[in-house]
């Protein structure tokens, strides 16, 4: 086994050290003498240089980036690497760094004190293990950095009964500035200790957590097979190798863990192993191409939640708490939360082939009051997943109690410990930070089981999207636990089944009680009324197509997704989704519509008016009934009424011709307006105006012209005919007086004057004219009428007669 290891350069060997210091502080005695004869106010020597180590202890910083076993036992060595950096101006000589042992710390807050000391404390960070087991430096050069590794024997470290021990890796040196030894630089740590298996162990439960963001739109492709469409390509990168998503199942596999997964996350990579689209500029889209790596990923993860406990969250996750503060009064807020929950167990065991539970609600950082509560339940869960940051204890126990809470109304809440659950919420990229995060993790665990000789459930709740290096880390801690003496793993069902402790606290805090921080980042009002809005948009379409699923389960899963947890802290992102989905279901409406009409003349008593319906969906439509409506039934009647319907019924991709019969009643323009409905009276879409025009007279008004004229004539002549016997019997009584006498036209008996035309006939019996004045007189009116135009009617829509 290694020992001082990473013997970088040659330094002095300890006895020359020894007596290069022993030497510069004999030299220094008679001026130390001195100074202490001087009758000043200045502080001694020793207390100065005090006080410049607590100043400059942070003059090199040291990293420690790996200690393994992270949990010791009697017979390992323990391995400690870093670095260490000059941070200061000035060389540092003679340096050393050095293990120091703590005494053991007792509670569970003397560890959170510890972690947040950034300064050397003489006797709080104890005394170094010396000997063999340290690392020197000659020099440290100003901002160079150098490595270290040191392996000690663990019965080296002088450790006493079980606990958790202050370990600290410190450097010290000199200055040109600091001439003498002192600690320039320290981090400290925790070593777990507990040797043996514990009498009483904790039965810990962790969550591990399979949720991302929204990736898929309410959009489709137009066909059959609803090419489902992705607004990014991002979901590719978290499931490729070394992504995210794929590091948390890769490293998950290994652990006894408890699963919490959102279903979208499987139903959108579940999309991803076939044909996929993603959104381009405009409306356009490029063809997926991570089919294979999507289907690696889901067999990955089929293989490790085998024979574990899986925690199906409602669809997409929604953010509870948001829902319960501004969504509560918006109509159909709580029926999106209930259809979320209703499809995730049937999405899980569809993809993942295992029976999730479906009982549990997990409210965002386990935050919770009296309406997140309620809404929680509100679809079926009965068990409430909380933090101990949320459901503070009150009662004065002396111990960290079960996670297990009866809340009332037959509601458990599962309270997670909070410090256990936030340690890997920080950056954990660089190495150091990780391993103190673990070593924390592991001295909070044990301190917690040494509280009390009573056993009891655990639940650790990390957050809801870890990285892929806090993730590591958490995998890291959690595999040292499982191995340790002093914790043993449970699901998350027998933790919210245990029994709880009498003098937990049960009492959900008050509203007023909740972060002020997660309120801002909750999603508002409006958007829950934009939710509101799309589903009625919704309702009014799916009932004219004939395969209403097509359209009903991606824009309801596209809702779910609108109200999910992962907006938080993206508000302008969630309003850009909400818009997108409105639109396109705006757009998917005003596919079925009626095309525009320009004025129709009508010439003629009647004709038939052509509408046509246009439908451009992939499905069919039907339910829809079309209305003509005449807005001058006096001028054109439609069926003999003001307005006629006609049920409608177009096939994808096909228009419709609807005719109706009309009647005009008089000359002139009459506006008609075409408008579809629904079958419950619901106007559908945007109406079309039109005008039409009547340009000559109808056969009704022609016919009684033409028989007024008749009657006239046949009243000339009869008033002719009369008057032609009348003057005959004159003529033939006048002939008996004056026989012979020649009347000069023997072959026409009435002369000139005697003979009558029509005109004459009239204006003898209205009494205005007689025979003498029987020609054209000024005052006879003129025509009233033009003749009409042989010319082509203008240009109009042709109507059917």
């Amino acid at each position: 086994m290694a020992e001082a290891a990473d013997f970088q350069g040659m330094s002095p060997s300890p006895a020359r050290r020894w007596l290069r210091r022993t030497g510069a502080l004999l030299a220094g005695a008679p001026l130390l003498a001195g100074l202490l004869q001087l009758p000043t106010a200045a502080p001694s020597h020793a207390a100065a240089q005090d006080s410049v180590k607590a100043a400059g202890s942070d003059t090199v910083a040291v990293a420690v980036d790996s200690l393994t076993p992270a949990v010791p036992g009697e017979d390992d060595t323990l391995t400690v690497s870093g670095t260490v950096t000059n941070k200061g101006k000035q060389a540092v000589t003679d340096a050393q760094v050095d293990l120091r042992v703590g005494p053991p710390l007792n509670r569970r807050s003397d560890i959170d004190t510890v972690a947040k000391r950034t300064d050397y404390q003489e006797g709080l960070d104890g005394t170094p293990v010396g000997g063999k087991y340290v690392k020197e430096f000659s020099k440290l050069t100003p901002g160079v950095t150098q490595r270290f590794s040191i392996s000690v024997p663990v019965d080296k470290l002088d450790l006493g009964g079980d606990g958790i021990y202050q370990f600290a890796v410190s450097l010290s040196g000199e200055t040109s500035a600091q001439p003498w030894d002192h600690v320039l630089g320290i981090q400290r740590t925790f070593l777990p200790w507990q040797p043996d298996e514990a009498d009483t162990k904790t039965r810990t439960t962790v969550l591990w957590p399979l949720v991302s963001t929204a990736h898929m739109t309410a959009q489709t492709g137009s066909n059959e097979s609803q090419t489902p469409v992705f607004h990014d390509d991002d979901l590719a990168k978290e499931i490729a190798p070394g992504g995210r998503l794929q590091q948390l199942v890769s490293l998950g596999k290994e652990l006894d863990v408890t699963w919490v997964i959102d279903p979208d996350l499987l139903a959108s990579v579940d999309a991803m192993t076939e044909n996929y689209r993603i959104q381009g500029e405009g409306d356009t889209t490029t063809a997926g191409t991570h089919q294979a790596v999507a289907n690696q990923w889901l067999a990955e993860l089929q293989k490790a939640v085998q024979d574990k406990e899986v925690v199906a969250l409602p669809f997409s996750d929604p953010d509870l708490a948001s829902l319960a503060h501004n969504g509560t009064n918006v109509n159909g807020s709580l029926s999106h939360l209930k259809e979320a929950t209703d499809v995730a167990s049937d999405t899980v065991d569809s993809i993942l082939h295992v029976k999730p539970t479906t009982e549990f609600a997990w409210p965002v950082n386990g935050a919770v009051d009296p309406s997140i509560v309620k809404v929680a339940t509100s679809a079926g869960a009965d068990k409430v997943i909380a933090r101990s940051d949320s459901l503070v204890e009150t009662g004065g126990l002396p111990y960290t109690p079960s996670a297990a809470r009866p809340i009332g109304g037959g509601t458990t809440a599962v309270v997670a410990d909070a410090r256990l659950s936030t340690l890997f919420e920080r950056n954990l990229t660089r190495a150091s930070s990780s391993t103190l995060a673990v070593q924390r993790f592991l001295a909070q665990s044990l301190a917690l089981n040494l509280q009390a000789d009573k056993q009891r459930s655990i639940v650790v709740a990390p957050q809801r999207m870890p990285t892929a290096s806090q993730a590591r880390t958490m995998a890291e801690a959690v595999t040292a636990l499982q191995g340790s003496t002093w914790s043993q793993s449970q699901e998350l069902t027998a933790a919210a089944t245990a029994k709880p402790d009498a003098g937990a606290t049960t009492k959900v805090p008050p509203a007023s009680r909740y972060p002020s921080s997660l309120r801002k980042q909750e999603l508002p009002r409006s958007a829950f009324e934009q939710i509101a809005s799309t589903q009625n948009k919704l309702d009014h379409f799916k009932v004219i197509l004939t395969n209403q699923s097509r359209v009903v389960t991606p824009f309801g899963r596209a809702m779910n997704r609108e109200m999910s947890t992962s907006w938080r802290g993206r508000s302008a992102e969630a309003a850009d989704y909400r818009n997108s989905v409105e639109a396109y279901i705006d757009s998917l409406a005003s596919q079925v519509t009626l095309i525009d009409k320009s004025e129709t003349k009508l010439s003629g008593r009647s004709a038939l008016i052509p509408v046509t319906v246009q439908n451009n969906l992939v499905q069919g439509v039907e339910h829809l009934v079309l209305r003509l409506t005449s807005t001058s039934p006096r001028r054109l009647e439609i069926d003999g009424e003001a307005f006629s319907e006609q049920r409608v019924a177009v096939s994808g991709g096909h228009s419709q011709t609807v005719k109706f019969t009309t009647s005009a009643q008089a000359n002139g323009q009459a506006e008609v307006i075409a408008q579809l409905y629904t079958e419950d009276g619901q106007p559908y879409g945007t109406p079309v105006r039109f005008d039409v025009k009547v340009t000559e007279f109808t056969a009704t008004v022609m016919l009684v012209i033409g028989g007024g004229f008749l009657l006239l004539v046949l009243a000339g002549f009869r008033m002719y005919t009369q008057r032609k016997r009348a003057a005959a019997r004159e003529a033939g009584a006048n002939g008996s007086q004056g026989a012979g006498e020649d009347d000069g036209d023997t072959e026409n008996p009435e002369g000139p004057e005697d003979r009558l035309t029509p005109e004459d006939i009239l204006e003898e019996e209205s009494g205005t004219g007689t025979r003498a004045d029987a020609g054209e007189q000024p005052s006879d009116p003129t025509p009233d009428t033009a003749a009409e135009s042989a010319d082509p009617s203008g240009t109009g829509e042709r109507v059917d007669r």
